[in-house]
């Protein structure tokens, strides 16, 4: 018999296509919202699978710019009121289709994400 652990170039391989699907899930988020939600879920399920690769930085990456999203969203709807809001939203929106685009971009590059953003 033989083991039936897949390779670990194939397991490589199929966290990188999961690591894109994750970041589809975030840009599609920006127009159906729930996906985000779907997005963070795979990320912290299959973060332990991503230790030690240089997808590991991928899924910080993702998960971060999830988290200060929340936070930016949530300072927006703040200050709404006092028209601040609005600047915040929008800056959080530019800040976050950088965040993906970036990121999707090292990843088709096979570059690990800078560990300090």
């Amino acid at each position: 018999m033989t083991d039936s652990l897949p390779a670990p170039d194939t397991k490589l391989d199929s966290l990188k296509t999961l690591t894109t699907v994750i970041y589809v899930l975030y840009a599609v988020s920006m127009f159906v919202g729930i996906t985000a939600i779907v997005a963070i879920v795979l990320n912290y399920i299959k973060i332990d699978d991503a230790r030690g690769t240089w997808l590991e930085s991928h899924f910080s990456w993702q998960i971060r710019t999830f988290w200060w999203s929340v936070v930016w969203l949530v300072v927006g709807g703040l200050t709404w009121i006092i028209l601040i809001g609005w600047v915040v939203w929008g800056v959080a929106f530019v800040w976050f289709v950088y965040r993906i685009a970036k990121g999707w971009l090292n990843l088709n590059d096979g570059k690990p994400m800078p560990l300090a953003s």
